[in-house]
């Protein structure tokens, strides 16, 4: 270890030597989604001998969530560490989509400086914004890492002056402005210092992290202090909290003491049970620990995210950052429909409860509600992929419960007046579509306020539009495009309500009867609209089996059999040709239900559903509402 003797402090009591430990660096990984965080973090890995020659390693193998590596994002912030020229680098990789912000916002607490990675032809993004603007509000060194510089399309001196401008426009101080930019592709896995360079291997990244990022600095005599930033869960050792030593030094069976800044009556005696630093992939089992050190704590029921662990004789809480506020909500209850505890493994509201309340352990931007029924309670989320990622997790645990339409989060200011979140969006489209997506982004009470052409053909779009008019939008966006539209969304602030937008022009197909559903009923039904299922499957009444281009909701029999009768024509019993079922994921049927419907999720289905199943109720309550 070195250690290099700083100033006194002053002050009663004793006194306290700073040092500063150049022997570890920790950093963060910072970037928009997509640009290439997760494969950087994978080469230092292979490059820096974490891996055996002869290992087998999957790409991207950071995302270890199924999750993540089916959707090709990063939803959890990992820890992983490095050794390069006797230092020990500690690398965090953190989300890049605007969604899991506070995951970013929280472990930027455990670094001293981030790698801001930005894509050599996408250049600067919302979410580039969003967390440059947090390491600069912290104080953090910052370097730039300009990524894929190995596209066909690659513009890196254009993104150059993009990132100056980002920081220039973000108020970076001198030190700041100076910092240095790295180019690389990830993927060929190289990095080089001047674009001219030759590329050879990763490591003029890591030499950069070297020289450039400082090393943590602390007290070791002083009382010790962890901040918790991030709290992991393991089945065999239950919760395990992770941070970085400020001060003092941390070992097993150590009494410490846990306090809160945002919670000054929490005070709980507990022990250490369990310590560990992160190496490569894995985590070690140590005794001891110092000052800079980012590691894991096992054995404390108590911990959560924000807790300081302190000396019982100096029990001082660590400031920790506040987690933007979540601006949407969905509301979970218990599954209720005529299938309801056919398939899911956990269906009681208990069960439902136990989970939700249990997520807040480790997602800061989460909250949980009940309501005044015990049957549901209200989820909020910084979106509606936050949201579903949930939604899915829980699905695939054995869950079944039901979910409503999402909601925006208002808000009123103090003379009285209603507020509500606005997102600023980025569109990315080519010329012959941007007409649609600008006409359809006003209907839903968008305000176009830039439009630039983006080169080889394509326009850049920017709109201030309310949360609540991109609720559903994302597939028809990617209709009205033919999928080539790329749309990025970051939260602006809360503005005044825009008035009434309407969600849905189409209708709902809704089952007429409980049973199977049968070719005959379906031929029928499919001349309504498109139908969301095939033959031979369970449909309850009330159940929504397709969308009525009308705009109208309609009742059809899709259990209907044909009758038999002695007649016989010429024609008559030539087969039926169904048109194949839209089938659609969870995101595209969260976007599809209206305010009147639920979305019943279970291990093997998910069923759209009218909140009130019963027909003629269901009629006397619009009749009412009417009136």
């Amino acid at each position: 270890m070195v250690i290099r003797l700083m100033e006194k402090r002053s002050g009663e009591g004793p006194q306290f030597m700073k040092t500063i430990r150049e022997d570890v660096r920790n950093v963060a990984i910072i970037a928009h989604v997509d640009h290439g965080k997760t494969t950087l973090v994978d080469q230092l890995l292979r490059q820096s001998g974490v891996f055996r020659e002869n290992q087998e390693v999957a790409e991207r193998v950071m995302d270890s969530n199924d999750l993540e590596r089916e959707r090709g994002i990063t939803i959890l912030s990992k820890n992983t560490a490095i050794s390069y020229k006797g230092v020990k680098i500690n690398v965090v990789d953190t989300p890049g989509h605007a969604d899991f912000g506070g995951e970013v916002e929280r472990v930027l607490k455990m670094v001293d400086g981030v790698i801001l990675v930005v894509d050599a032809f996408e250049g600067a993004m919302p979410q580039t914004k969003f967390v440059l603007r947090k390491a600069l509000e912290m104080d953090l060194a910052v370097m730039v890492c300009i990524n894929k510089i190995d596209r066909p399309d690659a513009r890196v001196d254009g993104v150059v002056d993009e990132v100056l401008d980002l920081f220039i426009e973000l108020n970076a101080s001198e030190d700041q402005l100076d910092c240095p930019f790295i180019y690389a592709s990830a993927k060929g896995g190289y990095a080089v210092r001047d674009p001219q360079e030759e590329p050879k291997d990763m490591y003029p990244l890591l030499d950069t992290i070297l020289e450039y990022m400082p090393a943590p600095q602390g007290d070791p005599e002083a009382p010790t202090q962890m901040l918790i930033s991030t709290i992991d869960y393991n089945e065999y050792v239950g919760r395990i909290g992770v941070g970085k030593v400020e001060n003092g030094t941390l070992k097993v069976n150590q009494d410490v003491v846990i306090v809160n800044a945002h919670d000054e009556s929490k005070k709980l005696k507990v022990k250490v049970s369990r310590l560990y630093e992160f190496d490569g992939l894995g985590k070690v089992e140590v005794e001891s620990v110092g000052v800079g050190d980012i590691v894991a704590v096992s054995g404390i029921a108590e911990l959560h995210i924000g807790d300081t662990l302190c000396a019982p004789e100096a029990p001082e809480a660590i400031p920790f950052q506040k987690i933007s506020e979540p601006t949407i909500a969905m509301q979970f209850m218990v599954n209720d429909s005529p299938f309801a505890g056919q398939e899911g493994k956990f269906v009681t509201s208990r069960h439902l409860r136990d989970r939700l309340y249990r997520e807040l352990n480790t997602d800061v931007s989460l909250r949980v509600e009940d309501t005044e029924t015990t049957e549901c309670f209200k989820v909020s989320g910084r979106g509606e992929l936050h949201l579903s990622i949930l939604i899915e997790n829980m699905r695939r645990e054995g869950y079944e419960f039901a979910v409503s339409k999402a909601e925006v989060l208002y808000k009123e200011d103090e003379k009285g007046h209603l507020l509500e979140p606005v997102e600023r969006v980025f569109i990315d489209v080519d010329e012959e579509f941007s007409g649609n997506v600008i006409q359809k982004l006003s209907q839903r009470k968008g305000e176009l306020i830039g439009m630039s052409p983006n080169g080889t053909g394509s326009t850049r779009l920017e709109f201030l539009i309310p949360a609540r008019g991109l609720i559903g939008y994302r597939g028809e966006f990617l209709t009205d495009t033919k999928g080539t539209g790329v749309m990025n969304t970051s939260f602006e602030c809360y503005g005044p309500f825009k008035g009434e937008i309407s969600y849905r022009k189409q209708g709902s197909l809704i089952a007429f009867e409980t049973g199977e559903s049968i070719t005959y009923g379906l031929f029928n039904a499919q001349e309504r609209g498109t139908l969301f299922i095939g033959p031979g499957e369970k449909v309850y009444a009330g159940m929504v089996i397709g969308e009525n281009g009308k705009g109208v909701d309609i009742e059809v029999n899709v259990c209907k059999k044909k009758q038999l009768t002695n007649t016989r024509a010429s024609g008559s019993d030539d087969a039926l040709h169904l048109v194949p079922p839209k089938t659609m994921s969870l995101e595209q049927a969260l976007e599809f239900i209206d305010t009147d419907e639920l979305l019943e999720i279970t291990p093997k289905h998910l069923r759209i559903r009218k909140k009130i199943l019963d027909a003629s109720t269901r009629k006397k309550m619009a009749h009412s509402k009417k009136n």
